[in-house]
């Protein structure tokens, strides 16, 4: 895509690299060996298999080139260390905006290492024509995950009913004028 996102995005020690479909061995494994932390909060992992790591990687190649999601791995120090998690901006929240998502395997957590992963997408979100929002939702028992945007700034807009009864998403956003206050 010729205004897309780039393949590979840094931030202080996370390298960000553009998820392939030739990955299926690698993002299986890591999702393997996360189940046990990624099941309370992400609704995917209760039926993780191979099948549907193939899926999301050929749809994660589709939504790349279509401009719809942009798909990472996460990495720490370079673009060959191993995986340590994923990310993801999505073209699903209306027009300007971009919603960014994340996850770590326990191996990667406590290292500041997905707040750096989503100030990369933040940044990058922002270095696209038309984006004038960046939002993160979460689970709101799901600590972790917002702990991230209050560090980055994000304000808290929203809690909602989430699908799953008995449980609520937060909502944080940036705005694009925010973003430039804090950049600069």
């Amino acid at each position: 895509m010729e205004h897309g996102a780039e393949e590979i995005l840094t931030h202080e020690r996370v390298v960000l690299t553009r998820w392939r479909g030739d990955q299926l061995d690698e993002l299986t494994l890591l999702v393997d060996g996360a189940l046990e932390r990624l099941k309370p909060f992400m609704p995917w992992a209760r039926t993780h298999s191979r099948e549907g790591i193939a899926s999301y990687l050929a749809q994660a190649d589709a939504d790349w080139a279509s401009g719809a999601a942009y798909n990472y791995a996460i990495r720490e120090g370079a673009v060959d260390a191993p995986v340590l998690g994923s990310c993801s901006m999505m073209a699903r929240i209306g027009e300007g905006g971009w919603e960014i998502g994340y996850w770590i395997h326990q191996g990667g957590g406590g290292r500041g290492l997905v707040t750096m992963a989503a100030a990369a997408l933040t940044r990058q979100a922002f270095a696209l024509p038309g984006t004038t929002r960046v939002e993160i939702h979460h689970d709101a028992l799901n600590h972790a995950s917002g702990a991230v945007p209050a560090r980055l700034g994000f304000a808290e807009v929203e809690r909602r009913a989430d699908p799953e009864p008995g449980r609520e998403t937060v909502v944080w956003r940036m705005e694009c004028q925010a973003a430039a206050d804090s950049s600069g």
